[in-house]
C-alpha cells in the first residue's frame, strides 16, 4: 500500500513530473545502534525519540524507514513466537508498557513514510550460553533447534522446524500490524569463522538426501525460507512487499561466468545464499544489494556490483534498490572514503540509470545523522531536495486494481468516513483520492482494504 503520496497531489493533476524513487534508511536497534538510544529508558521518551527520527529521516527528502524489529529472535512487539528484546528495557522478556511497533507504524504513516519490518531470521545471541536467554525464549524451549558457531547461538537452517517457525513469526505481524514490506537482511547461514565449521552434519545426514552436496542441500534451505516467505506473505495481504538486502556480491566471475567482475567474498559459497536466483524465480518484490565499496576499491568496484545487479533484475519483476555504506563516510583509512562525493556521485550514478536503480537505502540513520563530510547536508540541499513518490509495482495487482463501486457502496464509505470524502481509486500509484480539507488515516485504509478483502463493500 503505497502512503508516500504528498498530500497536495489530487487525482491525475502532475503525476508525470514526480519522481519515482525509494530513499530510505535503515534505523538498527541491535545494540542499541539507531533506537533507543540506551536501554532501559522510559517508554515517553523512546516515543519521542523516534519521533526526532521520524521527523529528521523527513526532513533529509526520505520516503521509507526500514526498522528492524526482530534483532535476535526477540521483538518490538508482543508476540506469541518472541520474547521482549532486551533493547527496549533492558531485560530480555519485559515488556516497555506499551506495543513500539504498532506505534512506529503509525508515527512513520502519519509523515507519508512506508515502513518496512526488518526481521533477522536465525541469528539468536552474540554469545553461546542458552541459559542467559528468557525462560520463554524459543531456543531455550527447544535447544534442538540450535547450534553453536564461532561462540554464537543461531538457529539451524537445515530443520524443517526452524524454517516454519520462522515464517509464523513473520506472518505474526504481517498479520496484525500495517507494514508495507517485509524486510531481511543479509544474514542467512553465518559469515565464514576461520577454523571452525558449521555444525550441521546431524541435519545434513536426515534432510540432505539427493543433494550432491552440503553446500546445495544448504542453499535449498534458505531458497525454502525465501520462497515459502514470498508466497505466505503474498496469501496474508497481497499488498505488503517483501524485500531483501544481501551482501553485494552473488559469485565472482573467475568462479561463474554469470558472476560480477569482482574479487570478494559471495554470498553464493559464503552464506548459502543464492540471491540472483530470488531475482530470477521473482521470489522478491526488491533486492537491496549491499554495494558498500567505493568506486575505487578493486575488488569489488560500485559502478562494476551495481551494473551487474542492473544486469539481473532487467526485465523482471523486481525492483532494484542500492544499499550504501553510510557508515565508512569519513572513515581516515581509506581515502575514497574521505571524499565529501562519494556517496553524493552513487546516487547520482543511481539517477542515471533510474529506469533500472530505483532508489536507495542507507546503513544507517545515525551515520547520516552525525552529517559526516556533510552527507545529510548534501540529501537535503541538493541530492534529495525535490521530494519522491516510491516507486509503484504494478505486479502486486490487489492494491493497483481501479476500484468499482456502486451507489450503496459509495455510500458505505461517505457513512464510515463522513463528508470530506469525495472520491478515489486504485492506480499504478496506489491508492488516489480526491479530498477536500481532509488527509485519509492510517485507520481508513485499514478500514476500506479490510472491507474490500471481504467483499462486503
Amino acid at each position: 500500500m503505497n502512503r508516500a503520496i504528498e498530500s497536495s497531489l489530487n487525482g491525475n493533476e502532475g503525476e508525470q513530473n514526480w519522481i519515482r524513487q525509494l530513499r530510505g534508511t535503515w534505523i538498527s536497534t541491535v545494540f542499541n545502534i539507531d533506537w533507543p538510544s540506551r536501554k532501559g529508558l522510559p517508554s515517553e521518551q523512546q516515543k519521542q525519540e523516534f519521533i526526532q527520527i521520524l521527523d529528521d529521516v523527513k526532513q533529509m527528502g526520505m520516503n521509507a524507514v526500514v526498522v528492524q524489529v526482530r534483532p535476535m529472535a526477540d521483538a518490538f512487539y508482543p508476540s506469541e513466537y518472541a520474547p521482549w528484546s532486551e533493547y527496549l528495557t533492558g531485560t530480555q522478556g519485559k515488556s516497555p508498557g506499551y506495543d513500539p511497533l504498532a506505534f512506529m507504524v503509525e508515527e512513520a504513516h502519519k509523515r507519508n513514510l512506508e515502513f518496512h519490518a526488518w526481521f533477522n531470521p536465525y541469528r539468536i545471541s552474540t554469545q553461546s550460553s542458552l541459559d542467559k536467554l528468557s525462560a520463554n525464549h524459543p531456543a531455550r524451549q527447544h535447544p534442538d533447534w540450535v547450534v553453536t558457531y564461532g561462540g554464537r547461538l543461531y538457529f539451524n537452517p537445515g530443520l524443517p522446524e526452524v524454517k516454519q517457525y520462522i515464517t509464523n513469526s513473520v506472518l505474526e505481524v504481517v498479520r496484525n500490524y500495517d507494514i508495507d514490506s517485509v524486510h531481511l537482511d543479509d544474514y542467512f547461514y553465518p559469515y565464514p569463522v576461520s577454523g571452525e565449521e558449521f555444525p550441521d552434519d546431524a541435519a545434513f545426514r536426515t534432510y540432505g538426501k539427493g543433494f550432491g552436496s552440503k553446500a546445495d542441500w544448504r542453499r535449498d534451505n534458505v531458497n525454502q525460507l525465501v520462497k515459502d516467505l514470498s508466497h505466505e506473505i503474498k496469501w496474508a495481504k497481497t499488498y505488503v512487499k517483501f524485500g531483501i538486502s544481501p551482501f553485494g556480491v552473488w559469485r565472482n566471475k573467475s568462479s561463474d561466468p554469470n558472476g560480477s567482475d569482482t574479487r570478494a567474498l559471495s554470498s553464493y559459497e559464503a552464506q548459502f545464499a543464492d540471491t540472483r536466483k530470488w531475482v530470477q524465480e521473482e521470489w522478491l518484490d526488491y533486492i537491496a544489494p549491499q554495494v558498500y565499496w567505493s568506486f575505487d576499491f578493486s575488488a569489488a568496484q560500485y559502478n562494476k556490483v551495481t551494473d551487474w545487479w542492473i544486469e539481473q533484475t532487467q526485465g523482471k519483476n523486481v525492483h532494484l534498490y542500492i544499499g550504501h555504506a553510510a557508515y565508512k563516510v569519513g572513515d581516515d583509512k581509506d581515502p575514497a572514503w574521505n571524499n565529501p562525493d562519494e556517496i553524493p556521485n552513487q546516487i547520482k550514478y543511481n539517477t542515471e540509470r533510474f529506469n533500472q536503480v530505483k532508489g536507495s537505502v542507507f546503513f544507517s540513520y545515525k551515520d547520516l545523522k552525525s552529517n559526516r563530510l556533510g552527507i545529510r547536508d548534501r540529501l537535503i540541499q541538493d541530492l534529495y531536495r525535490c521530494p519522491a513518490l516510491i516507486p509503484a509495482m504494478p505486479w502486486i495487482e490487489t492494491m493497483n486494481r481501479t476500484l468499482q463501486l456502486t451507489d450503496w457502496q459509495w455510500k458505505q464509505l461517505y457513512d464510515n468516513m463522513g463528508e470530506a470524502w469525495n472520491a478515489g481509486k486504485f492506480t499504478d500509484w496506489g491508492w488516489m483520492v480526491k479530498i477536500e480539507n481532509h488527509t485519509l488515516t492510517v485507520d481508513e485504509f485499514a478500514w476500506l482494504n479490510n472491507h474490500i478483502l471481504a467483499n462486503s463493500l
